[in-house]
């Protein structure tokens, strides 16, 4: 707990508060690996929480549109959702609570059940004149297919600018190219 809360201050993505809300935080084995996730418990806010209805594509929808590529490159952001900054009127209900202190978030945490929905519609905003052309998103996958490699390398560029014109970034690591 106490070397998230220093990553997560020292990234700039919480701080210090004194919130009249607060959820518990638990942590879960990630899958396949050794590492723990931080989870926070925001169930009383989402129930309180108006939803956006924003609906998430199926899988298999996805899958249907890179049916005929030859070319692929997966794309995954840096962060995620904590490449999305909370309005100052909300941050204050993102408050955690533990032993260490309180701390609210300063961008989207994960566990507020618009979340995904709030991402999702931001990256097909970003996205909107490639999408189903040459670009699948999903959350904060992206997939751009082409049918040859002179295309794919026309395609990358184009969506390395708008996600750079939004100022969202790249997990390299994580990204296949081709």
């Amino acid at each position: 707990m106490k070397l998230q809360l220093k990553e997560l201050t020292d990234a700039g993505f919480i701080r210090p508060s004194r919130s009249a809300y607060g959820a518990l935080v638990l942590f879960q084995r990630k899958k396949d690996m050794n590492e723990l996730w931080m989870c926070c418990d925001y169930c009383a806010l989402n129930k309180k929480t108006i939803k956006n209805r924003y609906l998430l594509p199926l899988a298999v929808d996805c899958f249907d549109k890179l049916a005929k590529a030859r070319v692929f490159s997966k794309i995954d952001l840096r962060h995620g959702y904590y490449q999305l900054w909370i309005t100052e009127g909300d941050k204050r209900k993102t408050m955690i609570v533990e032993r260490y202190g309180s701390f609210e978030f300063l961008v989207m945490p994960f566990g507020l059940c618009n979340a995904p929905a709030t991402f999702f519609t931001l990256m097909n905003d970003i996205l909107r004149p490639y999408l189903d052309s040459f670009i699948v998103v999903y959350l904060e996958d992206i997939v751009v297919y082409s049918d040859n490699m002179d295309d794919h390398k026309k395609h990358l560029p184009l969506v390395f600018e708008a996600l750079k014109k939004s100022q969202l970034y790249l997990k390299k690591s994580k990204c296949m190219f081709a």
